[in-house]
């Protein structure tokens, strides 16, 4: 017994990746989302519209982003509709807030600080223009019920495609390399680029059979509405799908197992889930983790699916997340392919065909073949004789 736990032992000191998963992995989750895990908003993006805009003061939580006092409430849906704010007030006659309902925890905190200056209307620092801007009527777009699947499915669907485009993909190469015929792709006569689709192609067809699965049952089950452009969805959609897959086949080209490959599926796959905004809004996380945030391609689908699905918001204001999820695809697919060239690299044409060093080496190899042949029939290696000379006498 005390053999096999030394045995054990020692095959964990030479694993060291899953050593530093088993120790040092806890510990990151920890700090990350500790600052990560908060459904606090600190801070609402306001935009103000109407003759009073320019006097208006808010208190906090609104943070003023824009000022139009020429503006009306077309203007303060369109702040919304793009995203550019997650409340607008209309001041004039009557006052009016607008909150954007597919920013649900934004949105609860607004109601809850709108209710709290009703209740307090002679609060410290609040101005008497606040206190009447403060007690308006409001309106709730784009998720009036707050409900939370309105949210939540278009989060999904990208949670499914990131599941089976990281997780599902990165067990391709590896497989080939357990089975031993990542030596067979090594000798045909494929470019990296051939095998890099070759592997990514069959899961695309997958994820975006899933993607419309999602989408469909979402819709008709759960009632969540898509308002936007079909095309302006499937657009990002194939953007996060390739940056997804590609990341899959990244990992399985420097893993030397499947442990190893489902291990570092798992360490890119959690903080996509918890640092995209998809659970916790990214205002809530703290500045020192939120730049994780930035990276992950998650981030930039919630944007696009939730803008599209619930805003009907167009392709013009969201060419944001749809640059940067480009640019992350071009990073990861160039990463990708420059692993299979190491690994493809006998499969590369030689440009030194018909070039004297590579007819020397063409008669070194018929060299060698004939010396093979010479001893199989007994002769042996040496000078060739004299043509016509014979045995004396």
């Amino acid at each position: 017994m005390w053999a096999m736990i030394v045995k054990e032992f020692r095959q964990l000191r030479r694993d060291r990746r899953t050593l530093a998963m088993m120790i040092v992995m806890p510990v990151i989750l920890l700090i990350v989302f500790g600052y990560a895990a908060s459904f606090d908003v600190s801070t609402i993006p306001t935009a103000v519209a109407g003759p009073r805009a320019g006097q208006e003061a808010l208190p906090a939580p609104f943070d003023v982003v824009r000022r139009e006092p020429t503006e009306g409430a077309s203007w303060a849906r369109t702040q919304l509709r793009d995203g550019r704010a997650a409340v607008a007030v209309v001041t004039g006659t009557t006052t009016v807030v607008f909150i954007d309902g597919s920013q649900l925890f934004t949105a609860k905190a607004a109601l809850a600080a709108l209710a709290n200056e009703r209740r307090q209307p002679g609060a410290p620092g609040a101005t008497a223009a606040a206190a009447g801007a403060l007690a308006p009527k409001v309106t709730v777009l784009y998720n009036p019920g707050l409900k939370t699947a309105d949210i939540m499915i278009p989060g999904l669907a990208g949670v499914i495609l990131v599941f089976v485009g990281t997780m599902i993909t990165s067990l391709g190469v590896v497989r080939e390399r357990q089975t031993g015929t990542l030596e067979q792709l090594a000798v045909m006569p494929l470019r990296p680029r051939d095998v890099f689709l070759g592997k990514v192609v069959p899961y695309f067809a997958v994820g975006a059979v899933d993607l419309a699965i999602v989408i469909a049952a979402g819709v008709a089950i759960f009632g969540v509405p898509f308002r936007g452009s079909l095309a302006v969805f499937a657009l990002g959609a194939l953007l996060f799908l390739f940056v997804t897959l590609g990341l899959g086949v990244l990992i399985s080209s420097v893993s030397e197992n499947q442990g190893q490959a489902i291990q570092l599926a798992f360490m890119i796959t959690l903080p996509q889930v918890l640092l995209s905004g998809l659970i916790f809004p990214l205002s809530s996380i703290a500045i020192g983790v939120r730049w994780i945030s930035y990276v992950l391609p998650l981030t930039y689908f919630n944007q696009i699916s939730r803008g599209v699905m619930l805003r009907a918001e167009p392709i013009g204001p969201l060419w944001p997340p749809f640059v940067f999820l480009a640019l992350l695809g071009v990073a990861v697919v160039t990463l990708a392919t420059l692993r299979f060239r190491s690994y493809l690299a006998p499969a590369t044409p030689r440009r030194g065909r018909g070039t004297p060093a590579a007819a020397a080496g063409s008669a070194r190899a018929a060299t060698g073949t004939a010396a093979t042949g010479n001893a199989a029939i007994g002769i042996p290696p040496g000078p060739a004789r004299a043509a016509g000379s014979g045995d004396p006498g």
